[in-house]
């Protein structure tokens, strides 16, 4: 509750029961999540879900991506890192080693690498 209540501080959003819903769950989450991940843990319909979650990336609190599956997945912006998604499987991971790429006259926030993972790699 306190982690949420630092992000609230910090923006101009009200803290309803929805956003405090998602925010829990993201913030108690490892990984990224889609709506299917939350939906059943949330009281709130799909419209109302995306309408929250288009505030809190608005807030910056908030950052998201397009994975395999065609799904949005959705995490909290801590610290900036990559993400593996697995071709076989779909599964996301999140990478925390540094990662030296750059463009010059580019800011690169955010880098996804697709490949194959290393269980699907070792069940062929």
């Amino acid at each position: 509750m306190d982690k949420i209540n630092n992000l609230t501080d910090i923006t101009n959003i009200k803290l309803t029961s929805a956003r405090k819903s998602i925010l829990e769950i993201m913030i108690n989450s490892n990984k990224p999540l889609s709506y299917e991940d939350m939906k059943d843990l949330i009281s709130m319909d799909k419209a109302t879900f995306y309408r929250n979650i288009t505030i809190f990336e608005e807030e910056n609190i908030i950052s998201s991506f397009e994975s395999n599956d065609k799904k949005r997945y959705f995490e909290i912006k801590k610290t900036q890192h990559s993400h593996f998604i697995c071709s076989t499987c779909s599964k996301i991971e999140c990478i925390h080693e540094k990662l030296d790429f750059h463009l010059p006259e580019y800011k690169i926030e955010n880098i996804i690498i697709k490949g194959i993972c290393k269980i699907c790699l070792n069940t062929k």
